[in-house]
């Protein structure tokens, strides 16, 4: 089921979320490297630099940065692929989907704490003029 939240909410619930992480024991991560992360943890595909760089609009050095502070903290690996050594596999580890369940644990508390009405009691969004 859609949760709507307008405007407010929506950025009162990311700033309540990336607080948490920032509190959090635990590295800060870049909105690129978070973006990466969940790219491979929730994408279900095989992930190259390639891909990566193609499907988040994002340079392949870029990427291939992010990539390497991810894997120094053990958030994901890179093995080479079997049919085409040239090509690098991108993978979550177990420690990089305990940090977002961890994340995710806080936005979903995040989100109980905002003071707006439930997607029942709110009905459907106003439209874009309405705003």
């Amino acid at each position: 089921m859609p949760v709507y939240l307008d405007q407010n909410d929506a950025l009162a619930l990311w700033r309540k979320a990336l607080c948490a992480s920032v509190r959090a024991e635990g590295p800060d991560l870049s909105a690129r490297q978070m973006s990466i992360l969940l790219t491979v943890f929730n994408v279900k595909q095989q992930h190259t630099v390639r891909e990566l760089a193609l499907n988040l609009n994002i340079s392949k050095p870029a990427i291939s940065r992010a990539l390497n502070r991810l894997n120094s903290l053990g958030y994901i690996r890179r093995r080479v692929d079997d049919y085409d050594r040239r090509s690098i596999q991108v993978e979550c580890t177990e420690k990089g989907a305990l940090y977002l369940a961890k994340f995710a644990e806080d936005v979903s508390k995040a989100g109980r704490e905002l003071e707006s009405p439930t997607p029942f009691e709110a009905g459907t969004p106003k439209a874009s003029s309405d705003f």
